[in-house]
């Protein structure tokens, strides 16, 4: 295969008992990027993390009809998370830019290939997202994210983000004194649509498998940064971003999820576990023991409480 003939982009979507809500994920894509995907320009890279809900089967049919001349349909041995499972199919990602894409998405036409162009206008910057909005029409702040450092968090659980949100001060997680709908640097975005040039994922070493889900797309751009890169947030343009639809965990998609009590259970236990192991890599040799300790007994206070009210649901 000659260079000129290989993608620009390697489009890849993990799923987990998401049968159609991915089904209308690869539809926008397919409808709005017609000239893209029929000539190979873009393709599409669907894994699945041993469904339930015939999500492997179906793809596979789907492929004989769809009209992406490359479509490609992985079936990972397992439930293995989000990093192991999109780790699986970086391999046979052929483009020189990878999009790490959530199923729980719609793609509207223009914004990939702005995505592109700035990307490579911007040399220096090692991964990038456009603005993610909700059902609701609200922004979906972590696209647009500081680092969760002990200030940070602090400010975001104990309330003083919400009364202050466009303080930096007190915002400094969500970043809320930013122009949401302007281009700028932030220090970490999504994994629900992150724009990584792969030179750049294999020099990091893709995703940190230690994380099973959650708290894996902020050690992926800490890790970028670390090498010198920026982290990027394109508000220009967006995407819709349902989000929560596998977890099951979010309050606004208690009617789509598949997720049962016993995955939502072990999801909150991996979220707060996320949290525990980012801290644990990042800043436990950046400040004073105590400091630790409290960040610890504060995730173990918070994932307790979590979990106490899903039992009162159960």
């Amino acid at each position: 295969m000659q260079k000129d003939s290989l993608p620009v982009l390697s489009i890849i979507i993990l799923t987990y008992n998401t049968k159609e809500i991915t089904l209308a994920a690869v539809k926008s894509i397919e409808e709005n990027y017609r000239e893209e995907v029929k000539a190979g320009k873009f393709e599409v890279i669907v894994a699945d993390n041993s469904s339930t809900d015939g999500s492997l089967e179906f793809f596979r049919k789907y492929k004989d009809s769809t009209s992406i001349k490359t479509f490609q349909i992985i079936g990972n041995e397992g439930n293995i998370g989000f990093s192991k499972g999109n780790n699986k199919a970086v391999p046979f990602a052929k483009g020189r830019y990878v999009l790490f894409l959530n199923p729980d998405t719609i793609v509207y036409k223009d914004t990939l290939n702005r995505m592109l162009s700035f990307m490579d206008k911007n040399p220096e910057i090692g991964a990038s997202s456009c603005k993610l909005i909700n059902q609701n029409g609200k922004i979906d702040f972590n696209c647009h994210r500081g680092f969760p450092t002990p200030w940070n968090s602090f400010c975001y659980f104990i309330g003083l983000q919400r009364i202050f949100p466009k303080r930096k001060l007190f915002a400094g997680y969500t970043q809320g004194w930013k122009d949401l709908d302007a281009t700028h640097e932030v220090d970490a975005i999504e994994g629900a649509f992150m724009l990584v040039p792969k030179s750049v994922g294999k020099k990091v070493g893709w995703w940190d498998e230690d994380y099973f889900f959650y708290g894996e797309d902020l050690q992926f751009c800490y890790n970028i940064k670390k090498i010198g890169l920026k982290i990027y947030y394109v508000g220009e343009v967006n995407i819709m971003h349902i989000g929560g639809a596998a977890s099951g965990i979010k309050k606004k998609t208690q009617n789509i999820t598949t997720a049962n009590i016993e995955t939502k259970k072990r999801l909150q236990r991996e979220r707060f576990n996320a949290m525990r192991i980012f801290y644990r890599k990042n800043y436990k040799n950046k400040y004073p023991s105590f400091i630790y300790f409290l960040i610890d007994k504060t995730i173990a206070f918070l994932e307790n409480r979590t979990l106490t009210k899903l039992k009162v649901i159960e």
